[in-house]
């Protein structure tokens, strides 16, 4: 493993934007997501694609919240002010010595944040 992929990441993939389907397709065997990613696709996905989806997120290796990565966390999200689902997001790669891919560079700017990669932008058309 050497990415944590943000749910942003896969929730783009899972409407259809080839960006993000590139984007985890060249990186498949290196990619994790976090228990956090698990449950906010899911959150979206309409009864008909759970299964599906479920298969999908599945094929990753799932990285759980443990009082380490939660310690961490808090630390985190007191220092950067993020949100709590980010900053558990942000100690699990850290912990783990992975990059964050994300689309979120609001929070996770990468000239600030060496662990964090944006692997691509969404304009709007």
């Amino acid at each position: 493993m050497k990415i944590l992929l943000d749910s942003v990441i896969l929730i783009d993939h899972l409407n259809g934007h080839e960006q993000a389907t590139q984007y985890i397709s060249q990186h498949a065997g290196i990619i994790a997501i976090s228990v956090i990613t698990r449950a906010e696709v899911l959150v979206g996905v309409h009864p008909d694609a759970r299964a599906k989806v479920r298969r999908l997120l599945e094929s990753f290796p799932n990285l759980p919240i443990s009082t380490k990565i939660a310690d961490l966390a808090a630390s985190l999200r007191r220092k950067h002010r993020w949100k709590l689902p980010d900053a558990l997001q942000a100690a699990l790669a850290k912990n783990h010595k992975l990059r964050l891919a994300t689309r979120d560079s609001r929070d996770f700017r990468p000239s600030v944040h060496r662990f964090v990669v944006i692997p691509y932008q969404l304009h709007s058309s």
